[in-house]
């Protein structure tokens, strides 16, 4: 979301970068951005993506060569989607914790689909409805993001409980060009000293990628 990003937005800016920072149609209870939780897929995330980047595209200032997608959790998920379904136009990912459990947690409360039920607490904080089960209880996220061929970054914390370290460990196989860092103690969502160390691995991946 726009208040998880902007941390970040706002350190790359004092860095003379053009950020821009959005809410998902749907994407919380709190969202800025039309629409309700329970239309919301990660095929809706990735199209609000591609809306954004077709309008970075129309703005002048913006050097449609050099664009980097960045997210967070899910918002991660929906990038490295994003970035495989567009790699000609996607210079860069910056991947923070990139919640690529999301088909497994399906799959394991629901063992078929017509166990999906048509509301549910997917995540202890929002309720989805059945349309965002179904779109990833038979995907394959990590066949999917593996044709990006350009660098990745992805940034993980050993003490995540909401994501498993392991799910970005496997991103690193599949992926023909990616690093992992591993900040120790930090859980899901970096702050403090977590918070500046991954700054500090984002600046130097976007000063290599952009040059």
């Amino acid at each position: 979301s726009n208040s998880t990003g902007a941390p970040y937005a706002a350190e790359l800016a004092q860095r003379g970068m053009l950020v821009y920072c959005f809410d998902f149609r749907g994407g919380s209870n709190s969202s800025r951005s039309d629409g309700s939780p329970l239309d919301m897929t990660i095929f809706t995330e990735q199209s609000d993506v591609e809306a954004v980047l077709a309008w970075f595209h129309s703005l002048d200032e913006v050097d449609p060569d050099r664009i980097v997608l960045m997210g967070t959790s899910q918002g991660g998920m929906v990038s490295a989607m994003t970035g495989a379904e567009h790699p000609e136009e996607i210079r860069g990912l910056v991947l923070l914790y990139p919640a690529f459990c999301i088909p497994d947690n399906a799959r394991d409360r629901f063992p078929t689909q017509a166990d999906i039920p048509d509301s549910t607490s997917f995540f202890s904080w929002l309720t989805v409805g059945r349309p965002y089960v179904e779109a990833v209880w038979d995907y394959d996220v990590y066949e999917a993001i593996s044709t990006y061929e350009s660098d990745v970054l992805i940034l993980h914390g050993d003490q995540d409980r909401i994501v498993d370290l392991s799910y970005s460990q496997r991103a690193l196989e599949v992926y023909p060009s990616a690093q992992l860092e591993v900040i120790a103690g930090a859980g899901h969502g970096f702050s403090g000293s977590s918070f500046e160390l991954a700054m500090e691995y984002i600046v130097a991946y976007l000063r290599t990628q952009l040059n």
